[in-house]
């Protein structure tokens, strides 16, 4: 992006701060697993008070919709129960070249009758006939920004609200999920087996991390609304549904999926034996990813194959990230440091983020992979940055952080590597001409600061 004068540069910033003042959409990351000690403590200094405000401001927001419940959705799985979780695969269309029909099929006639076949990258609308998954997603959501309201800012609602959707999808006899996903993002088709669950369903409760995370804030914060009968009760249906992830041969092929599918499934296992209690086997299951799996996701120079491979290379690159680093953050939580382990060709997280960084966005979302962005490189001394050359087209980094337009990469890069030279977050953010106003108000400044422990 070409530099711009200086009337034109406070011309965007004025015009940036009156088109968003200080309002953000509700941001839905792939996921994310936060210290919940360091968040009851509040260890953060009043420069991130907007920044809570937005994370406030989301919670209610997302609050409206709920409770959700797996007893609500329009379609019944072929057990004929509804308590039981219901998704079909996004990327499957029917061909019923085959059926034999003389009269158009109904969207129901045609998972039952027709052959379905899978194209990459493009949503089937009818997958969405079943609203578990985009339910479960807001769930997790909602949960994640209403425990975090009520540890920073004390809101006896957003505490209530939280534990009201916890005890509605899972715990409330009338409402809850029963603990599998034995009918999750079925394909469709005539026989017997496609009136299933795919392996590939496991990814739909990739989101218990953001639960697990709620649950665990609650917890340390000794809420009033969580009390040792429903923690009892979240304990033991999450040891029903930890046995089935661990027995279930749907879980345990996913369990070895090579791409993002595998990434995701040891983020469920390690966050949901955490809650229970099993931190020992959180380790172990962290290091079972990092010494299997992750060994083979990263090259040499920090591409992903299993992602680049697929239709979509920058959105699944950004996925599998988030899919990592979580998997880090909860090793980092039960004593384990994967941050600095290798794969087999020598690479690390940080060497996949740098890579995806140098690679346009084309069709798909530039910010998928700011989150990324601030998880390894903000404010995180282990990764020292000082070295990179920084520039100061401050607009550009501006307008890429509010997602009205994407600048170059090399503006990306700034944040953490100004944050690393400068020594804190307020700093780096100042120098690299972010508005104040809008810097302060945005969850990834928040994220920073929560980053650096001396903030």
């Amino acid at each position: 992006m070409a530099s711009r004068s200086l009337r034109s540069t406070v011309f965007s910033i004025v015009l940036i701060s009156i088109v968003f003042p200080f309002a953000h959409a509700v941001t839905d990351y792939a996921n994310v697993f936060i210290d919940p000690d360091r968040v009851v403590a509040k260890s953060f200094n009043e420069s991130t008070a907007l920044a809570q405000k937005t994370i406030a401001q989301w919670a209610d927001s997302l609050s409206i919709g709920g409770p959700w419940s797996v007893t609500t959705k329009p379609v019944t799985p072929p057990s004929g129960n509804k308590h039981d979780y219901l998704s079909y695969a996004p990327y499957y269309w029917p061909d019923c070249s085959q059926a034999g029909n003389t009269t158009a099929l109904s969207d129901e006639q045609a998972r039952q009758q027709c052959t379905w076949v899978q194209r990459d990258g493009q949503i089937n609308p009818t997958s969405k006939d079943a609203s578990d998954i985009d339910n479960f997603e807001t769930l997790g959501d909602a949960v994640l920004y209403n425990t975090l309201t009520w540890a920073l800012q004390g809101s006896s609602t957003a505490s209530a609200n939280a534990v009201k959707f916890i005890r509605t999808w899972f715990l409330d006899a009338d409402t809850a999920m029963a603990p599998n996903l034995n009918f999750a993002q079925m394909q469709g088709g005539p026989g017997p087996d496609d009136q299933s669950g795919t392996h590939t369903g496991v990814l739909d409760l990739k989101c218990m991390a953001k639960i697990v995370n709620g649950i665990l804030v609650l917890r340390s914060g000794k809420s009033a609304d969580w009390t040792s009968d429903l923690d009892g009760q979240m304990v033991g249906w999450t040891k029903e549904y930890i046995s089935w992830l661990q027995s279930s041969p749907l879980a345990q092929r996913e369990a070895t999926s090579p791409n993002n599918h595998g990434t995701f499934y040891y983020n469920q296992l390690a966050s949901l034996q955490i809650l229970v209690g099993d931190k020992d086997g959180a380790k172990n299951t962290v290091q079972t990813y990092f010494n299997t799996l992750y060994q083979h996701q990263i090259d040499a120079n920090g591409e992903q194959p299993e992602e680049a491979a697929r239709t979509r290379p920058y959105h699944y690159r950004a996925y599998n990230l988030a899919a990592m680093i979580t998997n880090a953050r909860l090793g980092e939580y039960v004593g384990f440091d994967a941050w600095n382990v290798k794969s087999a060709a020598g690479a690390n997280i940080q060497t996949a983020l740098d890579f995806a960084m140098t690679i346009s966005p084309g069709d798909d979302a530039a910010e998928e992979l700011y989150p990324n962005v601030a998880a390894v490189g903000m404010c995180n001394s282990r990764f020292r940055m000082q070295k990179h050359k920084m520039e100061t087209d401050f607009v550009s980094i501006l307008t890429v952080y509010s997602g009205t337009l994407w600048g170059s990469h090399r503006e990306i890069r700034q944040v953490p590597y100004a944050t690393a030279q400068f020594g804190s977050c307020e700093a780096a953010f100042l120098r690299l001409g972010f508005f104040r106003g809008f810097w302060a108000s945005s969850f990834l400044y928040f994220f920073c600061v929560f980053l650096h422990p001396s903030q």
